[in-house]
């Protein structure tokens, strides 16, 4: 309604005025939705024609098009509001009933507690050197080597000078522009790392998913590589080789065995176990399969199993998969075979353990 106006307290001419203006509202309203019908129908022939005077008219076309926006939304919006209200009428009703209705809201509803959101960064970015920076204070600002700023600023020394500018890598390693012949497999090779790894990270691009071929001229990352002749950056969590069906100690079993490939990153929060015999993988622990299918990128074929306590396990990567939606797997019950599908260079287990949804450490759990 247009006006709220009790009828019982107004005069007959405001009667009068009332019903006019509510005529001719519904009125207006009606011939707009016919124009709106009608431009609907010619709509096609209208846009054929511009086109194909758009470059003599391109002036009047812009003209016009701008016109028919304001239009636009000057008669869809008052429709799309009636019929499709942000509060029924019904409930603004209620809500007009009675005081509370708007009221009752109180500031207890709101959480204004903020939290911190850390995000991964995955672009190169410029630091301008300040007094007493060294390169070590940096590293450990931006969580990479001191090796990583000195090859990618191709430094001869150590000795800073405030005012001087960096790139920073978003990870420890080579930043590396791509040329013609390279690979994802011989520029591991060079550098010393796994092309898994390579792959893994999220901001490298590929002009073909499928061959992981690159683009000439491309910034490629290569996480963990070094460079030609220098000694290989220091891992710490170097573990022994996880055994299948043998696993104790942690919530979770290791699900098959071979070498540690990849070990957990930010970007990467996860395990990748290879090995090139594609033996079984099993159940980290009992549950039931919620999803067993693939995908032609990304995890490929794999498993997903919810455990208790709002646990899930993941197995990506399969050659092969034994389970169905559905199934109560046992603790190390066969639930595929290792294999390499989906965004994969080599044969290995992808594993990942989640709880309510977030991606966790699996190390922490199969130790």
């Amino acid at each position: 309604m247009l006006f709220k106006l009790k009828q019982e307290t107004l005069p007959p001419f405001f009667l009068e005025v009332k019903e006019w203006v509510l005529f001719l509202y519904y009125y207006a309203k009606k011939r707009l939705m016919f124009l709106a019908v009608y431009f609907e129908k010619i709509k096609d022939l209208l846009v054929e024609v511009l086109v194909a005077k758009r470059g003599r008219y391109s002036r009047h076309f812009l003209n016009l098009s701008f016109l028919f926006l304001v239009g636009g939304a000057l008669v869809v919006g008052p429709v799309i509001a009636d019929y499709y209200p942000t509060v029924r009428r019904d409930e603004y009703a209620a809500l007009e009933g009675t005081e509370s209705g708007v009221n009752s809201i109180s500031l207890d509803d709101f959480n204004t507690a903020t939290s911190e959101s850390k995000k991964n960064r995955f672009e190169i970015i410029d630091y301008e050197v300040v007094k007493g920076d060294t390169l070590g204070t940096i590293a450990e600002k931006f969580g990479i080597s001191i090796d990583t700023i000195r090859w990618a600023n191709s430094l001869k020394s150590d000795t800073l000078v405030p005012g001087q500018t960096l790139r920073i890598p978003p990870v420890t390693g080579i930043v590396h522009k791509v040329q013609s012949g390279d690979t994802v497999y011989s520029l591991a090779k060079k550098y010393k790392t796994n092309p898994q790894e390579i792959v893994d990270f999220p901001a490298n691009d590929f002009a073909d998913l499928d061959t992981f071929a690159l683009n000439v001229g491309q910034t490629l990352f290569i996480p963990d590589g070094v460079m030609p002749n220098t000694a290989p950056v220091y891992k710490p969590q170097q573990l022994p080789a996880p055994q299948f069906i043998a696993g104790a100690g942690g919530k979770f079993m290791w699900p098959t065995f071979g070498v540690i490939s990849q070990y957990p990153t930010s970007y990467h929060m996860a395990v990748d176990i290879a090995n090139n015999a594609l033996p079984a993988v099993g159940a980290g622990d009992e549950g039931t399969v919620s999803y067993a299918g693939c995908i032609p990128y990304g995890y490929g074929c794999h498993v997903i199993v919810t455990h208790a306590d709002g646990f899930q396990t993941l197995y990506a990567h399969l050659s092969q998969i034994y389970a169905k939606v559905g199934d109560v797997l046992k603790r190390g019950q066969v639930l595929g075979k290792m294999g390499s599908t989906g965004r994969s260079t080599g044969p290995h287990t992808h594993f990942e353990v989640r709880k309510n949804g977030v991606l966790l450490n699996p190390l922490q759990f199969l130790k």
